[in-house]
């Protein structure tokens, strides 16, 4: 059950759905829909932006952009949004913790809303996918992703929720995966990761109105093939 803080979200939402079509089954239809929480993993300030470490914001940022959803509010130690996506009631989150500690944003806001973890949708960068591959899963563990480590520790150790995992590529030779992922994209694979986020974008669309399992076998079978190579050129 949502927490009776979400309700006027909804009933502004509802309000808005009412005002364009004035029926009454609009109002009890859009309340009892269940938000969906996506949340993209970065560092703030202006030092990591672009970085491979901030593609989760840039998700984020896009997907924001293109619904017309302003990042501006402060909550939750995120800046945080709210809007509607085809009649479902969608929250936007990028925890401002550092990417270490984003678990202390993203815990206590799920909370907040009393969301089940399934309406929980995090994206992130991911070494073991080909820069610029998309891969959507509902569930699975943090691998060596310090952030998405802090956030299973404040779900309680709960692994089931959704993720958004975006690739960025291994780094070359003996390089430290800490350094490689506070780096910035080399020509090709920036534009990968921008061709990525756009896809990402419709990917978020369909999440939150087709539900998760028609979003992945949609999106998933697309990426399979995207890149046949994993040695991407890095900087």
């Amino acid at each position: 059950m949502l927490s009776s803080r979400l309700t006027p979200f909804l009933a502004e939402c509802c309000i808005s759905s009412l005002r364009k079509s004035s029926s009454t089954s609009s109002f009890s239809s859009l309340s009892q829909i269940q938000p969906w929480l996506f949340i993209g993993l970065g560092n703030p300030g202006e030092k990591y932006q672009s970085t491979r470490h901030n593609v989760g914001f840039d998700m984020i940022d896009a997907f924001a952009q293109s619904q017309g959803i302003p990042l501006t509010t402060h909550y939750f130690k995120a800046l945080f949004g709210e809007g509607v996506v085809d009649g479902v009631p969608v929250l936007l989150a990028k925890p401002q913790t550092y990417m270490n500690l984003s678990g202390e944003s993203v815990g206590p806001l799920a909370a907040y809303y009393k969301l089940p973890l399934n309406r929980v949708l995090v994206a992130y960068d991911d070494m073991d996918l080909p820069c610029g591959v998309l891969r959507l899963q509902p569930k699975g563990g943090f691998g060596r992703h310090s952030g998405l480590k802090s956030v299973i520790y404040h779900f309680r150790k709960n692994r089931e929720f959704c993720r958004l995992r975006i690739g960025i590529g291994r780094p070359p030779g003996q390089m430290d995966p800490k350094a490689f992922v506070l780096q910035k994209f080399n020509r090709t694979g920036r534009g990968r990761i921008d061709s990525a986020v756009k896809e990402g974008v419709d990917i978020l669309k369909m999440v939150a109105t087709k539900g998760l399992t028609e979003a992945a076998r949609l999106s998933n079978a697309d990426q399979k093939y995207k890149h046949l190579r994993s040695d991407d050129l890095q900087d």
